[in-house]
């Protein structure tokens, strides 16, 4: 049962500030993904202000990149090749001596390749005004058209982003002579991460309401120097915590919801990186804790990443 004196305390230090609002619509809903973007859609909002385009080309997914810049460059060799067919394949010299379309559209198709690439092999060349325009223009476009891939892929590289990666469950165990919410938390690449803060909001849904109540969570330690190795963040559940004497089955009438934000300084790109997740009570373990991971191997401390999320069975603190 929760206390009720305790959550009116606690309540007195509730905040709002993360931008998520307090009313919902109904039912369960989750605000942050495990991946740390936002589960926010937007509607109503005109096409020409929901373009992006700087933001979707440096975010997407690689294989996504690469195969938009592959079918980009396809279908603009296409369209100038059915140009160059549209004025006469007589207007390129240098031409294979072909009669079959289909051939005369591949030989026009890889003379714009090396148009637009301004490679061009001297074997085919433009004849006439028309043909000249239309390979000068082509050529222009190749140039700005790279510029811009050139510079999406600078931007894509030099893009700093913290590379953590979070345990996919929560745990709630003994603590000291309490109990605690814990989570791990490590850097998988070979940068080096300073003054790393983490902090952590719980959600509650009210009683018998559709608003929610944010509140701060205390950490054993909200801040380390460094992070070369496994970083487990812990709140205590002390009589002064919002989780205190809450069941399994209360977090998820409440549809709550931890939410993580992680703030560090990158030392190979110099910047101020983030991340986020977030944890939902069917993503908690309760009694169990997490198996320590460093070892020792070589004069060298060891962490097998894979076990990150490995735990094992306690009794939890009555």
């Amino acid at each position: 049962m929760t206390s009720e004196k305790t959550t009116k305390k606690y309540t007195k230090k509730k905040y709002n500030d993360l931008g998520l609002g307090v009313k919902e619509t109904s039912g369960v809903y989750r605000t942050l993904n495990k991946d740390g973007t936002f589960n926010v859609r937007k509607t109503n909002v005109p096409f020409l202000e929901r373009i992006n385009f700087f933001h979707s080309l440096v975010s997407m997914p690689w294989p996504r990149f690469l195969g938009l810049i592959l079918v980009g460059y396809f279908i603009i060799n296409t369209l100038f090749a059915s140009i160059y067919m549209l004025i006469g394949v007589e207007h390129l010299t240098g031409m294979k001596k072909v009669d079959a379309p289909m051939e005369q559209f591949m030989e026009a198709f890889f003379f714009s390749a090396q148009t637009i690439t301004t490679l061009g092999y001297g074997r085919v060349a433009p004849v006439g005004l028309m043909a000249n325009i239309i390979a000068a223009t082509e050529s222009m476009l190749g140039l700005l058209t790279f510029a811009l891939a050139t510079g999406m892929l600078y931007g894509r590289f030099s893009k700093p982003k913290a590379t953590v990666k979070y345990s996919e469950h929560g745990v709630i165990a003994p603590y000291r002579d309490i109990n605690g919410f814990m989570f791990r938390v490590v850097n998988v690449k070979e940068n080096q991460l300073l003054e790393v803060e983490v902090k952590v909001s719980l959600s509650l849904r009210r009683e018998s309401s559709d608003l929610r109540d944010f509140f701060s969570l205390d950490l054993e330690r909200s801040k380390v120097v460094f992070l070369p190795s496994v970083w487990t963040v812990v709140h205590p559940i002390s009589t002064k915590s919002p989780l205190y004497n809450l069941t399994p089955e209360d977090l998820e009438d409440k549809d709550a919801e931890f939410i993580v934000t992680l703030k560090a300084f990158d030392e190979s790109f110099s910047q101020t990186v983030y991340s986020r997740t977030s944890y939902k009570p069917a993503e908690i373990k309760w009694g169990q804790k997490f198996v320590y991971l460093v070892t020792f191997e070589n004069d060298k401390i060891a962490i097998d990443v894979e076990r990150l999320d490995e735990t094992y069975d306690i009794a939890l603190n009555e």
